[in-house]
């Protein structure tokens, strides 16, 4: 049998009616895995043509070094959807599918399947680094007994504004707003610390697979990494009925732009200081920053991020040009 006819065997038998296609409901969730792929334009290619079938909606990058998926699936074909990854390609069998901690249907409107040079831009161009040299990794209940440990540092390696609305607790912040530099200051900020035992999180785990290779490959000697991300961690811990250490929400990157873990608000409005963790857009498209801003600030400034914002998209001619 073909690849190709492999493929088509998988799609499904029966369609979802078009007139209902917008009232399913769906499940988000997410998968990565690091494998060599040796032409990632016909994987996609092929992959897109199963995604489309069933519906799937989401944002999916592939490369040469495999692939990192978040993607909206019909809950009516979520148990074809896994069987249909695991059998799609042998390095797929059995991966992690992590499923969001808040599902409703409005985190993906369509499906974009891109062929890029890495699943993840990490800036790393040496060629003896070996990215499969990760760190070890932890379940919930063991990252809260390290966490209990004042000498285990626990890091952030996720951008900036992630952290602002959600992070662990004594998690440290290495400000950055992309995770090539993350990568960099990661290293230089801990030089003096390979030694220590070091936890890695981030939204997933797929930034923790690079970033516990690179750290190893610089010379720290005992990094560890939270298995499944955050997503992994407060599942497994609301299953076994742990102590959440996880303060806030979760910055995602979809339409929901967030998920709540828990009730604390530990971030700010930008334009009136007043708690606040909801993310929105600037209304103008020609700004359009991402900042936090709370229902009243959204009022006074049309959706806006500031007066200058506002007035470019509302009056964008002066009286004095109306007189």
């Amino acid at each position: 049998m073909s690849m190709t006819q492999r493929y088509y065997d998988l799609l499904p038998k029966k369609e979802i009616k078009s007139d209902s296609f917008l009232k399913i409901s769906r499940i988000t969730l997410s998968f990565y895995h690091y494998f060599a792929l040796e032409d990632p334009q016909y994987f996609r290619d092929q992959l897109h043509r199963v995604f489309t079938a069933l519906h799937i909606l989401g944002r999916i990058y592939v490369a040469f070094e495999g692939i990192n998926a978040q993607i909206s699936v019909p809950r009516i074909y979520f148990n074809k959807f896994r069987t249909t990854l695991y059998k799609f390609h042998p390095q797929l069998k059995d991966i992690r599918i992590n499923v969001a901690l808040e599902n409703n249907n409005n985190s993906f409107s369509k499906l974009r399947l891109k062929v890029r040079k890495k699943i993840l831009a990490d800036g790393i161009n040496d060629p003896n680094f070996n990215p499969k040299n990760v760190g070890y990794y932890l379940k919930a209940e063991e990252v809260n007994a390290m966490m209990a440990d004042p000498q285990v540092l626990l890091i952030d390696v996720r951008n900036h504004y992630e952290y602002e609305i959600g992070h662990f607790d004594r998690a440290i912040e290495i400000p950055s707003n992309t995770f090539r530099e993350k990568l960099l200051m990661v290293v230089e900020r801990l030089k003096n610390k390979k030694d220590k035992k070091i936890i890695l999180y981030c939204t997933g785990g797929i930034r923790c697979e690079k970033a516990s290779a690179w750290m190893r490959y610089n010379g720290f000697k005992n990094v560890f990494q939270i298995d499944g991300g955050i997503i992994g961690y407060v599942r497994r811990a609301w299953k076994k009925k742990l102590p959440v250490r996880f303060i806030g929400k979760n910055f995602v990157f979809d339409e929901r732009l967030s998920e709540r873990v828990t009730t604390d608000i530990i971030s700010h409005c930008r334009q009136c200081n007043s708690l606040c963790d909801r993310y929105v857009n600037c209304y103008n498209q020609q700004c359009n920053l991402l900042f936090i801003q709370c229902n009243i600030c959204t009022k006074n400034y049309l959706n806006c991020c500031s007066v200058l914002c506002k007035e470019k998209i509302f009056f964008p001619v002066s009286l004095k040009e109306r007189l």
